[in-house]
């Protein structure tokens, strides 16, 4: 693998988190919670960017999609049932065991795939990479490997922590402090601001479209919000 968005720490990491990855309650906890709240926005900006019915319950039908970083399939589940033909990669050979395991037993034909970015060939329509980006070697590589695969009138969405003391605190000192994120999941040095994301995109020849808030309250839990500050979605396709 290319040594351009593969940190072989992070792959070990992760790979020790597969056997669980599908417990709600167990170490990817925190993924189940993010994931709903995703998927709302990906399926509105798939909804606005090629012009579909929101009320359709298969949007992505004839489309291929590529889910970047995939773990045991949280993303990549959804996408597939949302009419996708989708390729789903990831470094960790346990995390991509979990997943098509767990595909399997859901009746989902899905591609997993050992691999990262730029072992791929071909485009396609939308590309899906959340919370990838703080953990590779070069983040504007892995952007410029990114747009590569984007098919033309693609849809890139990406999710990241932010670069503020609120995140490190949110994410690090309390989720990972109190168990809610394994310890040494995050790297606070590894932060993008939604301002630096930007300039990585435009380096990338990408255009973003839209940046959305992923913020937390007791009362209403994870929720998509324009405060910016703990952790953010950004749509994009080519410039």
């Amino acid at each position: 693998m290319a040594e351009t968005s593969i940190v072989q720490e992070e792959i070990e990491q992760f790979g020790k988190l597969a056997g669980d990855w599908w417990d709600p309650k167990g170490a990817s906890a925190m993924l189940h919670k993010l994931n709903p709240v995703r998927l709302a926005y990906i399926r509105d900006w798939i909804d606005q960017h090629w012009s579909l019915d929101e009320h359709s319950r298969r949007p992505l039908d004839g489309k291929s999609a590529l889910d970047v970083g995939c773990g045991a399939g949280l993303l990549a589940e959804p996408l597939a049932r949302l009419g996708a033909k989708v390729t789903a990669i990831d470094p960790a050979p346990e995390l991509i065991g979990a997943a098509r395991e767990h595909a399997a037993g859901q009746g989902l034909q899905i591609d997993y795939r050992v691999a990262a970015v730029e072992d791929l060939q071909g485009a396609f329509d939308l590309i899906t990479s959340m919370e990838v980006i703080e953990h590779t070697a070069d983040p504007q590589q892995f952007l410029i490997d990114l747009a590569k695969r984007l098919a033309p009138n693609g849809l890139l969405m990406m999710s990241t922590p932010n670069a503020t003391g609120w995140s490190k605190l949110i994410t690090i000192t309390l989720a990972e402090g109190f168990g809610a994120v394994p310890k040494g999941t995050h790297d606070f040095d590894k932060f993008i601001a939604p301002e630096r994301m930007k300039q990585l995109m435009a380096n990338a020849g990408l255009k973003c479209l839209d940046v959305e808030g992923l913020a937390f309250s007791p009362m209403r839990g994870l929720h998509l919000s324009e405060d910016l500050r703990l952790n953010y979605l950004v749509a994009a396709t080519h410039s």
